[in-house]
């Protein structure tokens, strides 16, 4: 039993490793390859984000998907809710719900755990945790939505979320910032409540 507990912990890390390492050496731009996903079209013209890299947020969904399965569900989870813990670096941290659409890890918005968010719209009117569940079914997946900030004082930006499912009750998800929306979506009164 402790032979194959240590055999399985030992290529999740080596997983994580190479996963880490392809995602740090790909290029900054999207690729040709189709197994790499691309950036949606709209951001094709803005492809620098505030902060993290697409790369980056990759990589880290991916760690943190590893981390889940290798930890099991209720450890995996008290992590990602986790502000001080390790998949909540920098501009980056780890969100996730189950395949109703009910918010079961969060680190910045530790009140919506428990929530049920399918049918919340962001500014634009996107139901985007919908998006962002309905990707997560083909195994990983790319959103692009408008969020508040929760590094630049809660300013609406413009977000590209990336998910990927952990098993067939649940989905991560991290992402990145991309700037500001047009002036006729800040308004206060219509931001969305993170």
């Amino acid at each position: 039993m402790k032979r194959s507990l240590f055999a399985g912990i030992l290529v999740s890390g080596l997983l994580i490793i190479l996963l880490f390492a392809a995602g740090c050496t790909q290029p900054s731009t999207p690729s040709a390859n189709p197994a790499t996903p691309s950036v949606t079209p709209s951001l094709a013209a803005d492809p620098v984000p505030q902060g993290s890299s697409k790369e980056e947020m990759v990589a880290f969904v991916q760690e943190a998907t590893a981390y889940a399965k290798a930890n099991g569900r209720e450890k995996a989870l008290a992590e990602f809710s986790n502000p001080k813990g390790s998949f909540f670096r920098g501009d980056l941290y780890v969100y996730a719900y189950d395949y109703n659409g009910l918010t079961i890890a969060h680190p910045v918005n530790p009140e919506k755990i428990g929530v049920n968010r399918l049918e919340e719209r962001d500014a634009e009117g996107k139901l985007f945790i919908r998006e962002l569940m309905d990707a997560s079914t083909d195994g990983t997946g790319f959103v692009e939505f408008t969020y508040i900030n929760p590094t630049h004082n809660n300013r609406l930006e413009r977000k590209l979320g990336y998910v990927e499912q952990v098993d067939d009750d649940w989905w991560l998800g991290s992402g990145i910032y991309f700037g500001p929306v047009e002036s006729s979506l800040t308004d206060p009164a219509e931001k969305p409540d993170e």
